[in-house]
């Protein structure tokens, strides 16, 4: 699914307040508050998530950041996909599934064999999307659901990552 007005690209220091800003407003939509100490990775995005062991990407149509998505590495053969949002006005686009195929393209890249993912067990759109990316629960708590994918090494890149920008 490609869109000629999206880039989907790495973070760069200039994407910071509005990345920042996407992420907090897409969790006070769902928990209806935020409290922002409760997010010190947000604080400085490239330092938090700073390459080797971690990815950070954003999709932007024109000048305005529209979507965030994250991976970390958690071991030597696993990473965790974390902070995908996507701008409430853009949702429903296919975004957060182009940022979700984008992370696991880049889990291959490095190595990984599996990538998880957790949520709360209340947020059903987080939850479909993950689903519909391939991810299956393989545990659930009074508060998350926690969904993994077994990685096909064989899959080969579709998608490079849009450094233009």
């Amino acid at each position: 699914m490609e869109r000629a007005d999206l880039i989907i690209r790495t973070f760069k220091p200039a994407d910071q307040q509005a990345a920042r800003a996407l992420i907090l407003a897409g969790l006070g939509e769902h928990f209806g508050w935020v409290d922002e100490t409760r997010n010190p990775d947000l604080e400085d995005i490239a330092a938090s998530y700073a390459p080797s062991r971690r990815t950070f990407l954003v999709a932007v149509a024109g000048d305005t950041l529209v979507g965030t998505g994250a991976l970390r590495r958690t071991d030597r053969q696993s990473g965790e996909i974390v902070r995908v949002s996507v701008r409430r006005d853009w949702r429903g686009q296919g975004i957060g599934r182009l940022l979700v195929a984008r992370l696991l393209e880049q889990a291959r890249e490095q190595g990984l064999k599996r990538v998880v993912v957790e949520t709360n067990n209340d947020w059903y759109d987080a939850i479909g999307l993950y689903r519909r990316c391939g991810f299956v629960p393989y545990a659930e708590d009074d508060e998350s659901i926690y969904l993994a994918l077994d990685l096909d090494e064989r899959q080969v890149s579709r998608h490079p990552i849009n450094e233009d920008l």
